[in-house]
């Protein structure tokens, strides 16, 4: 059965706001349910970005990982959605045993609000709203998730979709 929200106990939790150049990061715990803000990982490099995070999976040992899923304003994946899934995988994938779920950031930098956004870098300010927004909300288990074409009704192309057991999220 895989691990959610609500059964990591008192576990740490690491959060990540995935992007190209920076990688956010940002701590909670199941105990308080508190995220805050820990560090920004250089990403430019797929060797700077796994060292960063291997460094910090050592030093924490969380029982979960949440990483930010993207997507444009009306729900609809774009380009860095399947990019952030991507990471979660890989992230699953080279740290077995350690569970990793995704959480919905649509609105992260808007609850961060104007005067941070004039901040040079926020990643870890944004990777803490994910993490408490997946303590307030739960999220998606990244092995039950999968990006879809779906071809339009009208014949038309196709169109790329969001799926959780099934079901279009």
């Amino acid at each position: 059965m895989q691990t959610s929200a609500l059964d990591i106990g008192e576990g740490v939790v690491l959060g990540f706001d995935f992007g190209a150049v920076r990688i956010g990061v940002s701590v909670g715990n199941g105990l308080t349910r508190a995220a805050r803000a820990l560090e920004i990982i250089d990403s430019r490099t797929v060797r700077a970005r796994w060292q960063g995070v291997g460094r910090l999976i050592e030093q924490w040992r969380p029982a979960a990982c949440v990483v930010g899923l993207p997507r444009h304003p009306d729900g609809t994946p774009h380009e860095m959605t399947a990019r952030a899934l991507r990471f979660a995988r890989q992230l699953e994938g080279r740290h077995a045993g350690v569970p990793v779920f995704m959480t919905d950031e649509r609105y992260s930098s808007a609850v961060l609000g104007d005067e941070a956004l004039k901040e040079d870098y926020i990643d870890d300010a944004a990777a803490a709203v994910i993490l408490q927004q997946w303590f307030d909300e739960g999220g998606w288990p990244v092995g039950a998730l999968a990006l879809v074409e779906q071809p339009q009704p009208s014949g038309d192309g196709v169109r790329r979709v969001l799926v959780c057991g099934g079901r279009e999220i």
